[in-house]
């Protein structure tokens, strides 16, 4: 944004300063380094830092745009609804909250599933999205993922989660935590009919999401410095009365200590979830065209 663009010319000729607490800001902090950079240098690494290789947060549209090949995401049960099965109230009502959600992101759930080709391989995909109550885990998102691998059985096709949340929603009580059992049973069955399941975990996947779906996956990939865990760092800490390793719950340390199979930088993760749908499905189908 140049000089001109502060200002304006009034009917008289005068210079009037234009309102700029709304224009859009073209530079960008890097929270992790510090560095200040233009946006676009940004934009173009999907929004990784240049400098340091932090990976910021992205959205939901972003991430759709980063996976799937343009034009082929086909979204499923996107009216699904949440109910308010225990009349749960803090500051707020469990239904303001979803109504809040759904104004925000545009729907009423943290999961977004559906098929996709991948890099010409169709596959079912699952993204968590944070901005929705933390990403978190309740009675609809659980019934997604549960569709959704009940459609890759039948289609013979690979499944590929990609988790960001904060694990199970306290607003649904019990109910959340049955997804956790859920989610697992019906992956078992995914497992029998010898189709691959990709867990990829992004910053952050902690607490019910973590402990069931998240780490059952046959190939687990994680994002540079994503944070994963079960519970917070205090919360161990104070339960154990220990001092924890640095970074203990960073993917670089689950990495280490065989946790995850895999880190893949963020413009890489297209290509690499690809290639792994390829060669762990016999059944993959491909809507490669070869051009002679």
């Amino acid at each position: 944004m140049g000089l001109a663009d502060f200002f304006k010319f009034g009917k008289d000729g005068r210079k009037e300063k234009v309102e700029t607490e709304n224009a859009t800001s073209h530079w960008i902090k890097c929270s992790h380094c510090n560095a200040l950079m233009y946006y676009k240098e940004v934009s173009v690494q999907h929004n990784v830092c240049p400098k340091c290789n932090y990976h910021m947060k992205i959205s939901l549209e972003e991430r759709i745009a980063m996976m799937c090949d343009p034009n082929t995401l086909v979204e499923y049960d996107k009216n699904l609804y949440p109910v308010d099965p225990i009349s749960f109230v803090d500051k707020k009502s469990y239904n303001i909250r979803v109504e809040e959600g759904a104004q925000k992101c545009g729907r009423p759930s943290s999961v977004l599933a559906g098929e996709c080709s991948i890099n010409g391989i169709k596959a079912q995909i699952v993204f968590f999205d944070f901005g929705f109550m933390g990403g978190s885990l309740g009675s609809v998102e659980g019934e997604k993922i549960i569709r959704a691998i009940k459609r890759a059985i039948m289609s013979k096709q690979g499944l590929v989660i990609i988790s960001a949340s904060g694990g199970a929603r306290m607003q649904e009580s019990t109910y959340s935590l049955m997804q956790m059992a859920k989610t697992s049973t019906a992956l078992a069955q995914l497992s029998a009919a010898k189709l691959p399941f990709i867990s990829v975990l992004t910053d952050p996947t902690m607490g019910g999401v973590s402990a069931s779906f998240a780490f059952l996956g046959d190939i687990i990939i994680a994002e540079p410095g994503a944070t994963i865990g079960f519970a917070g760092a205090r919360v161990i800490k104070q339960t154990i009365g220990t001092d924890l390793p640095d970074g203990f719950q960073k993917a670089e340390f689950l990495l280490e200590h065989g946790l995850i199979d895999m880190i893949v930088p963020r413009k890489e993760l297209k290509a690499k979830i690809s290639s792994i749908l390829k060669f762990l499905n016999n059944n993959a189908e491909s809507t490669f065209v070869l051009h002679l």
